[in-house]
């Protein structure tokens, strides 16, 4: 039988790969200085955002069940700063390393698992509460990265969902493909 807890993993897996998915073909579009770009002084550059968001990813979900959410060697100012050696390639590293904690973490988890307590920072919360924390988290990071990308590449930007001025069209084409599947 198909639950309400076991609906929520299921869309919340679904959302973080979706985060995930837009997140790099934004990455896809960028060229290399992109990355390091600040739009002022005090902004974050697309790779520290990543650096982040991965420091974050690493300590929210490495033992997620049975340790606090914020690691003891977690030095989250360390994540707002680059060194010169850091290039694109080391940026999705982070990238792909964090997100592989985020989904081994929250894949093996079942519905009766969103009612028990975790920690983060001290702070009890329920499984539930703890994914829908880190879900509105990443969106904002994740927002931030594609509008800097965006911003970066200009009129080269290719987008990642329905272009300017084509609304009706993408509706009657989503509609047209509904009718296809129900015939």
């Amino acid at each position: 039988m198909d639950t309400a807890g076991s609906a929520f993993l299921r869309d919340a897996l679904r959302t973080f790969r979706g985060y995930k998915t837009r997140t790099e073909k934004a990455f896809a579009q960028l060229q290399p200085q992109d990355w390091f770009q600040q739009i002022d002084p005090e902004a974050n550059s697309i790779a520290v955002i990543v650096k982040h968001m991965a420091g974050n990813m690493r300590s929210r979900w490495t033992d997620f069940l049975s340790s606090d959410g914020e690691k003891p060697n977690r030095n989250r100012d360390s994540e707002f700063i680059l060194d010169a050696s850091t290039t694109p390639d080391r940026v999705l590293e982070w990238w792909q390393e964090g997100w592989t904690k985020v989904f081994a973490a929250i894949e093996p988890l079942q519905s009766a698992d969103l009612e028990k307590k975790v920690t983060i920072a001290g702070h009890e919360h329920t499984v539930l509460e703890a994914i829908n924390r880190q879900l509105t988290h990443y969106a904002e990071h994740v927002g931030q990265i594609i509008f800097l990308a965006k911003h970066f590449r200009g009129s080269e930007w290719k987008t990642l969902s329905i272009p300017k001025g084509q609304s009706v069209t993408a509706t009657d084409a989503l509609e047209r493909r509904r009718l296809m599947e129900r015939a």
